[in-house]
């Protein structure tokens, strides 16, 4: 087997039939363990990407990195991931999905183990601060695009697994991953950073990639007819695609994926996503050396203080995914549009509503309610519902490539705004705090041009 046919979503031949009284008994149970492994399973994904955003102070106070070096390495993964977004979420359509999605997460703790390597290199005087800054780059930049092999096959596994009638829910249901996965980091890393050094941020997050890793190969399955089930279209009793042969069913897709392309309402959709990732990272990756220089916290008080965001996160997701089926019949353009006025509003009681630990309490609550709905929506369902079910990925490549090419791009001008503006020796965030809230609202105003936009027919 060559090392691109591992990947290919291809059937053996002579899977076991399940017989037909026990078909609906196994479909429920693989498909509750599906969905299940690819909420964790990206959630851990997260982990091992955000453990970066934790070490910020704890780099700068020893002298090693500065906050523009930091904002390029953070950019490195962004923009790698964006490209990988796209490619990957075009060769997810048709790959092996539980393949596609452990060798994503091997490589991504592949690159947090080294870099936490690194870390004791450079904190012993084995290796200069230059040295460090564009070893650590190369290793974020290929855990950027590690990254890109997450979401892709996650998502993909709703669309093969669950019916047209509750995917809305279930993805809003998954979509708590994000949430579930910056949590921990912001919780799990930081007392690991505050109690044993920014080091062990790294060797944390690839110890919970591998456990990712396990509840991926071990329950996340490709298809249904991988498992000797019918199709997912005759479990869901759906219209039934119809059949050709493999080479034509690959040459079907690519049509599809190349109308998605010409398609303007994903384009205004992955603008949007744009607009709202810049002001997502920016508190993900800024919001904790932003209660610690300008609110005076400790880098504990800080990560617990931001990881409610992603907590209430959980609500924005679940509810939303609920509310759009059952309330708005899969329309998800009010509830999204609330929610991007509810964040930025959240930004603004963050960034100015000073120094009450209540205050940044509050807004991190409401923050994390207006994200959790904007990802499920924004960054992902509602591309989706524009575009046949086969092109899935695709339009989730365009999305997640505008996406993180903007976060990346976000991580760079606000370190290059905080090395400018410093005051007495700390960095003065009014500059970059306009940036993000501008970036929100910019977000929840794009996606009125596609109000009136129906599915694509292809």
């Amino acid at each position: 087997m060559s090392f691109l046919s591992f990947f290919k979503n291809e059937l053996p031949a002579n899977i076991p039939q399940v017989s037909a009284e026990k078909v609906d008994k196994t479909y429920k149970r693989l498909r509750i363990q599906t969905f299940l492994a690819a909420t964790f399973g990206y959630a851990l994904y997260y982990v091992c990407r955000l453990s970066m955003g934790v070490m910020k102070q704890p780099l700068i106070d020893a002298g090693l990195l500065n906050a523009t070096q930091l904002g390029i390495i953070g950019a490195c993964l962004y923009w790698a991931y964006a490209v990988g977004k796209f490619v990957n979420g075009f060769l997810a359509d048709g790959a092996n999905i539980k393949r596609f999605m452990a060798a994503g997460l091997v490589a991504s703790v592949a690159m947090n183990f080294i870099m936490g390597i690194l870390g004791v290199s450079a904190l012993n005087g084995a290796m200069a601060n230059s040295t460090l800054f564009i070893a650590f780059a190369v290793c974020w930049a290929i855990n950027g695009w590690a990254q890109s092999m997450g979401a892709p096959p996650a998502i993909i596994s709703l669309s093969r697994w669950f019916p047209l009638r509750i995917r809305g829910t279930f993805y809003g249901f998954f979509s708590s991953s994000h949430n579930i996965g910056e949590g921990l980091s912001f919780v799990f890393v930081s007392a690991l950073v505050a109690a044993f050094g920014w080091k062990w941020g790294f060797f944390g997050a690839a110890l919970a990639g591998i456990l990712g890793v396990v509840i991926v190969v071990f329950f996340l399955h490709n298809s249904t007819e991988s498992k000797g089930l019918p199709s997912i279209e005759t479990l869901a009793g759906e219209a039934q695609p119809q059949e050709v042969s493999a080479s034509e069913k690959r040459a079907q897709t690519r049509r599809m994926q190349a109308a998605v392309i010409r398609n303007p309402g994903v384009w205004i959709l992955a603008a949007a996503s744009a607009f709202m990732y810049m002001s997502r990272y920016a508190i993900n990756e800024w919001g904790i050396i932003f209660l610690q220089e300008a609110r005076g916290y400790s880098l504990t008080e800080a990560g617990a203080i931001v990881g409610i965001n992603p907590i209430f996160g959980i609500l924005g997701t679940v509810f939303s995914g609920w509310l759009s089926d059952a309330v708005f019949k899969g329309d998800r353009k009010y509830p999204a549009f609330v929610a991007g006025i509810l964040e930025a509003i959240a930004l603004v009681l963050f960034l100015f509503g000073g120094p009450q630990k209540w205050v940044a309490i509050l807004s991190m609550v409401l923050f994390g309610v207006a994200i959790g709905v904007l990802i499920s929506f924004v960054g992902g369902l509602m591309a989706i519902d524009l575009v046949p079910r086969q092109a899935t990925g695709a339009a989730l490549g365009i999305v997640g490539m505008a996406s993180y090419a903007a976060a990346g791009l976000q991580n760079v001008v606000t370190g290059v705004l905080l090395d400018n503006h410093i005051v007495d020796g700390v960095h003065d965030f009014t500059y970059a705090s306009w940036f993000w809230i501008g970036s929100a609202v910019v977000s929840f105003l794009l996606p009125i041009l596609n109000w009136k936009r129906k599915q694509q027919v292809i």
